[in-house]
């Protein structure tokens, strides 16, 4: 796999680095994104009509249920080759911030330290109606309720028509102001207000590598197009910036 001298010097010189990840990457792992057809006992839902405040207060018990089985299909799936070289970024950059929209944990569990989840965690859970976190591994209810309000314990995820976590968001977007380099891999950039932040990037005169199998819009604001899978080519390009790393 060929790179260009110019991306090679860019990444470098970089101090510091953001890493923003969509579907595309946790795919590689085997998790099944949302434009994925459901199947067995799921085949006639729609992700979409499932993952709404209004389904879970309209059926409770199937939207909990649904993500019961997404969850055991994700405790099957490891890091992949993508996940452990953005971890390796660590070793090589003054600083690697990861922003993803994937709620599987496993930038985490590939050894990121420095994670910012856009769209919340999937193995978290909190209180549909005073919002504490919840620990729901001794509860024999569907859903789970809560111990401080007795409300409805949902997944800790954002669900359609919620609002991204303003923490998460305004650190995400303060970053931009300061990082070096911006990588988007494996993001449909279909997704609002998360795919903001690569066009972002680019205004702030940051340098944008978009890795992705196939093209998105943010071809046309990303400085360098790496075409390929994510667990390819982000090992091959961290080998070829820093041979002897």
């Amino acid at each position: 796999m060929n790179f260009t001298s110019d991306l090679l010097a860019t990444l470098r010189n970089a101090r510091r680095i953001l890493v923003f990840t969509g579907a595309g990457v946790s795919a590689e792992s085997g998790v099944p994104t949302f434009r994925d057809a459901q199947t067995g006992l799921w085949a006639k839902h729609r992700a979409e009509d499932l993952a709404t405040p209004d389904a879970f207060l309209r059926d409770p018990v199937m939207v909990w249920n649904w993500y019961e089985w997404r969850r055991e299909l994700m405790r099957k799936v490891e890091p992949n080759p993508a996940h452990l070289a953005i971890a390796r970024l660590e070793q090589l950059v003054e600083r690697v911030t990861v922003v993803t929209q994937n709620v599987d944990g496993l930038h985490a569990r590939a050894g990121s330290t420095d994670v910012i989840e856009l769209h919340g965690n999937v193995w978290t859970n909190f209180c549909f109606d005073c919002r504490r976190p919840a620990d729901v591994s001794d509860s024999p209810q569907v859903p789970p309720r809560c111990s401080h309000c007795g409300g409805m314990v949902r997944p800790g995820v954002v669900w359609f028509g919620e609002a991204l976590p303003a923490a998460a968001w305004s650190r995400a977007y303060d970053l931009l102001q300061s990082v070096d380099v911006f990588f988007c891999i494996g993001t449909s950039s279909l997704v609002e207000p998360a795919a903001s932040l690569p066009r972002e990037a680019r205004l702030n005169g940051c340098p944008v590598i978009q890795i992705n199998p196939e093209p998105t819009s943010h071809d046309e604001i990303a400085q360098y197009v790496l075409r390929g899978k994510a667990g390819e080519v982000m090992p091959a390009l961290l080998a070829a910036a820093w041979p002897t790393g």
